[in-house]
């Protein structure tokens, strides 16, 4: 089966120099701003690379629905899917997908799980964009949001769902050159490597998964129904302990004033 060959990837990522977004201003660039070209350079590296594999997430809906324009009912085209798992991370809701058509296609969302999906042979590799200035100290970013995940390995576990998605980050370390900005280092984490015990969620932005790709350990051995277990026990004890500090800070303290 056809896969993405992460290692030769880096090696093409490494030293590439995409043109500096607000090249015309002196302005601070923000994360998503100098992201985006990097973005694109990765997708369209994939794009040369594997021809018919690689989408952006909304690229692929289209594609599959302009393919089977018969399939026109949300079971219908749920149905395209073979992949539950895969469903529930790539589609959109029931109401943008019953109102596609042809003529009203869908368009890019920022809540979109991926960047780039790989897509072959019934397997799909979900693959976010991750960018860093090394020239500023930055908290480690948003990756995936702590519910969708666990949401998603209850769809693997419910369906023995386990091996149509991965799911993969690359970094991109750069540094401002000019007008241009150049790719010091790169990196690739699998998430079902790491080991799902030791991810950390941050309640406080919005229930995010955060980690630096280059410090995400790839150490985990065990299978992927393992992982998907491990991981809800670890959302579950992180969910009740949150549980335990909103009663206290938050309830507790005020019910005298009430009863």
């Amino acid at each position: 089966m056809k896969q993405i060959d992460f290692s030769r990837l880096l090696q093409k990522l490494e030293n590439a120099r995409v043109d500096r977004p607000n090249k015309a201003s002196s302005g601070t660039l923000s994360g998503h701003a100098a992201g985006e070209p990097f973005e694109k350079y990765v997708y369209h590296q994939l794009k040369e690379e594997y021809p018919g594999n690689i989408f952006k997430q909304l690229e692929l809906l289209n594609d599959v629905y302009l393919r089977h324009p018969e399939h026109i009912t949300v079971a219908q085209r749920n149905a395209l899917f073979s992949s539950p798992t895969a469903l529930f991370l790539l589609s959109r809701v029931h109401g943008p997908t019953q109102a596609w058509s042809p003529t009203h296609i869908f368009e890019e969302r920022q809540n979109d799980t991926a960047d780039i999906v790989f897509c072959g042979e019934g397997h799909y590799v979900l693959l976010d964009v991750k960018t860093r200035n090394l020239s500023k100290q930055a908290m480690p970013p948003n990756i995936i949001s702590a519910y969708k995940l666990a949401k998603t390995c209850a769809y693997m576990i419910d369906n023995a769902d386990f091996e149509a998605v991965d799911i993969s980050y690359i970094e991109i370390d750069w540094q401002e050159e000019g007008s241009q900005l150049r790719c010091l280092q790169a990196h690739h984490a699998d998430l079902f490597k790491s080991d799902p015990r030791k991810l950390y969620i941050n309640w406080a932005a919005v229930m995010q998964i955060q980690f630096h790709v280059c410090d995400l350990p790839q150490t985990w051995k065990g299978t992927r129904a393992e992982w998907a277990k491990a991981y809800l026990e670890a959302f579950v004890e992180s969910a009740r302990e949150r549980v335990k500090v909103m009663q206290e800070t938050y309830i507790t303290p005020f019910l005298k004033y009430i009863q």
